[in-house]
């Protein structure tokens, strides 16, 4: 099972340098003229999670292995993109494959670096792409309702359904607001999920800021918090290029030690791949035995045998039972054969709703 976020953003705001550090490579080349990224580079990242480590040692596993997040590096956007201007075409296609976006904006001064509007200004950055994003999901809102109306007028009830769905998202398009600010009813949710709007898609922002913003932020940073806030979305600030030196630091200690002098108390990429994990809706479960510990993830909601899918989909469909342990209860107890003495080992079936923490030993038949 796959996630992954799109990082967008106007050319030369450092999203190439973002998605090096977060990949840890340089499968993006980062340079200092538009549309030096083309083609989408695409890394996964581990997904930083402490409780792991200590699963593992409790469970005496000889390997860690941390469920991951997918990035992909989109090509830098221009005004006229959803008219085809620039790379329009290919990024609007990039980003339609992608579940979140995370948007960089530039919140930094630097003369030797161009800025493709000739000024930093990261509110007007972030309405020309999110335009963009809602210009192209004009003209597919305006195809689905021609599309649709026929069939509503035959009494087609999804179709109806579908219909009123779409007027409201076209008021709201009609308005400059993204597709996402739209209520949705619940038995409208396939039919909106089935539209794949650009719009409608999740978005974090984040605040590429100098060195000596990077702990508290500036009079940028400022101005998109409270646009975040006002739209109930998530931003963070990051130095991509502090970012980027940290990730080739060799060892743990060192990336430490570094942190400290900037007055920073984990990688700024650190809280970009939780929060992309949050805007995705996920959550992760652990199985645990003497070969490896290991994070797996799937959506908010899923039942037991979803989850067990994860792992592989023979486990899906020959489900028995799962046996599961909560995370605080298997470390409180000290590992798994305490918890079973303890009675905190529970038998769970197929209606079971799965909780962020827990451990399972799946029980299947194929």
């Amino acid at each position: 099972m796959g996630f992954n976020c799109g990082i967008v953003g106007l050319p030369n705001v450092g999203k190439s340098t973002l998605f090096n550090a977060l990949t840890a490579t340089a499968a993006a080349q980062a340079a200092n003229f538009p549309f030096c990224t083309i083609e989408p580079n695409i890394g996964r990242v581990a997904v930083p999670d402490d409780r792991l480590k200590k699963i593992a040692e409790l469970g005496k596993s000889a390997n860690i292995i941390p469920t991951q997040l997918e990035f992909v590096d989109i090509a830098g956007l221009v005004k006229g993109a959803s008219k085809g201007e620039g790379l329009g075409n290919q990024f609007l296609a990039n980003i339609r494959e992608t579940d979140a976006i995370i948007h960089v904006l530039r919140c930094f001064e630097d003369d030797d670096v161009i800025h493709v509007s000739g000024s930093v200004d990261p509110l007007r950055d972030a309405e020309i792409i999110e335009m963009e994003l809602i210009l192209a999901d004009m003209d597919s809102v305006a195809k689905h309702i021609a599309n649709n109306e026929r069939k509503a007028k035959s009494q087609d009830k999804d179709a109806k359904i579908l219909l009123a769905l779409l007027e409201r998202i076209k008021a709201a398009l009609d308005e400059g607001k993204p597709a996402r600010t739209v209520n949705v009813d619940e038995d409208e949710i396939k039919a909106y999920q089935g539209l794949h709007l650009l719009s409608a898609k999740p978005v974090l922002y984040v605040c590429n800021v100098n060195e000596d913003d990077a702990a508290s932020g500036n009079q940028w940073t400022e101005k998109v918090a409270a646009k975040a806030a006002s739209e109930d979305a998530e931003y963070t600030i990051i130095c991509a290029a502090i970012e980027a030196e940290i990730s080739q630091l060799p060892s743990e200690e060192e990336r430490t030690e570094f942190l400290e002098t900037i007055g920073l108390k984990e990688p700024g990429l650190n809280k970009i791949i939780r929060k992309g994990y949050e805007l995705l809706n996920l959550m992760t479960f652990f199985t645990v035995g003497p070969k490896e510990a290991r994070a797996w993830t799937v959506r908010k909601g899923s039942k037991a045998p979803q989850a067990a899918g994860a792992i592989h989909t023979d486990f899906e469909k020959g489900f028995i039972r799962a046996e599961t342990m909560a995370y605080d209860d298997y470390v409180n107890a000290g590992g798994e054969q305490a918890a079973k003495e303890a009675g905190k080992v529970r038998q769970e079936g197929k209606e079971y709703l799965c909780k962020d923490g827990d451990i399972y030993l799946f029980k299947f038949n194929v």
